[in-house]
């Protein structure tokens, strides 16, 4: 349900590369876009997004239509009897995204946000390393993603269609603190600093800690490329260096130092593409919704921790 960029540079491609799954239609506003993508990717076009819930030989969608669309297309698709992989924000506020889950739950559903970065092998092999002592007890861990200025027309500086740095690089930073750090965070101090022009935030940073352990966190749309973190730890520091945005095919590096050691580790390359679509496929299969729905509600309780504090 929509032909954003992600859609069709990777998650179209993950979806045909994969037996389990058959691409039945793309759909879009326009007729020209819908059969641009139908003749690229061998499925029908349809116009219009209600059209495509109206058929039944369709069990799911990927929606990467922007957050601000979110509320009604979720809410309609889950009226209509179909499984969500949606991407991220996949609200506006918690109290949209709560009432979103809460359809799920009502019609036994799953909805999944897609932070795809989560299921690629570089970051299991990360945490294997912690739990074996490579650097010895962590005492903090940072991370960043950010990037320089994107065409003005994009939906990420449109207030109205959910734009901001916060729903999108900034969401990244907290949910790859969740990753490492667990769900019992809690934001203690926050910033966003916003266009007056384009009423959205073009940057930020938030300090969120468990009680024992903080992140410090910072992303933007008008920044120096960075797509990272690091942890710090009692005897060594760890670093990834291409965290988020991995393609198919790229291997990625870890980085360990040590007192006067430093050792780069590449790792194999990874499709973390489609290694959520097979998570999202057995999540349904296994009737398993209940921790993705919390997973949901915590990034989304941490989004509004992160404005609050900013406006303090």
């Amino acid at each position: 349900m929509g032909c954003a960029n992600i859609a069709e540079r990777y998650m179209i491609p993950a979806i045909n590369a994969l037996e389990e799954f058959k691409l039945v239609a793309v759909a879009s506003r326009t007729q020209e876009t819908a059969q641009k993508f139908a003749e690229k990717f061998n499925c029908e076009a349809i116009v219009g997004y209600q059209s495509l819930l109206e058929r039944e030989d369709i069990d799911a969608i990927y929606l990467p239509l922007p957050t601000g669309l979110h509320n009604e297309w979720i809410n309609k698709s889950l009226d209509a009897g179909k499984h969500i992989l949606a991407e991220k924000s996949l609200g506006i506020d918690f109290h949209s995204t709560k009432a979103m889950v809460e359809k799920a739950q009502e019609k036994k559903l799953l909805l999944m946000e897609n932070f795809q970065f989560q299921y690629h092998s570089q970051h299991n092999y990360v945490k294997k390393l912690l739990t074996s002592g490579e650097i010895g007890e962590m005492r903090s861990f940072r991370a960043s993603f950010g990037f320089p200025p994107l065409a003005w027309n994009n939906f990420r500086y449109n207030a109205e269609l959910g734009g901001g740095s916060l729903l999108d690089a900034g969401s990244y930073m907290l949910k790859v603190s969740q990753f490492f750090l667990g769900s019992d965070l809690e934001v203690k101090a926050a910033d966003l600093v916003y266009d007056e022009e384009l009423k959205v935030d073009l940057y930020g940073t938030a300090y969120l800690t468990n009680g024992k352990l903080s992140s410090q966190v910072a992303w933007g749309f008008d920044n120096f490329y960075q797509c990272n973190y690091e942890i710090w730890g009692s005897k060594g520091k760890l670093s990834c260096e291409r965290a988020y945005s991995a393609p198919p095919g790229f291997s990625p590096k870890i980085i360990i130092e040590k007192q006067g050691l430093r050792t780069e580790i590449l790792l194999d390359s990874d499709n973390h593409f489609e290694n959520i679509l097979k998570y999202f496929r057995h999540s349904i299969l296994e009737q398993k919704y209940e921790h993705h729905f919390k997973e949901i509600l915590t990034q989304a309780r941490l989004i509004e921790q992160v404005k609050l504090k900013t406006s303090l």
